[in-house]
């Protein structure tokens, strides 16, 4: 079950963009990673340029967008990971425009650490 919250320095992000946005990302996941597109939440963030710090300053003049992504440790080879950054790192200027950074964290969290519906995700694959 990946989990992805995106953080886009736009509050006024337009309903269709940030619904291309979700649905890039759901796809990106099941591309890249082999997810369930079902199984998969994204989180959209939108804040304000000021809010959002670049070597300790606000961004300013532009636009700038950072995922998080958290999926089941040992679900993906190194290949896989590298292929969700790189996707990531064409999509989301295709969709946003310029990005100061455009970063990208995939974080692997213990199948025994990380769960929903109050089930683990070891305790899931158990079950399948």
């Amino acid at each position: 079950m990946p989990h992805i919250r995106a953080t886009v320095t736009d509050p006024a992000l337009p309903a269709d963009t940030a619904r291309a946005l979700a649905e890039g990302l759901t796809g990106l996941a099941v591309t890249a990673l082999g997810k369930s597109a079902e199984r998969t939440v994204v989180h959209l963030d939108l804040v304000p340029a000021d809010r959002y710090y670049v070597a300790g300053k606000p961004l300013t003049g532009g636009r700038d967008a950072h995922l998080e992504v958290s999926i089941t440790a040992g679900t993906n080879s190194a290949e896989e990971k590298a292929a969700f950054i790189t996707g990531a790192a064409a999509f989301l200027p295709e969709l946003l425009g310029p990005l100061a950074r455009g970063g990208v964290a995939l974080h692997e969290l213990h199948p025994e650490s990380y769960g929903y519906q109050g089930v683990t995700q070891f305790a899931h694959c158990r079950r399948n």
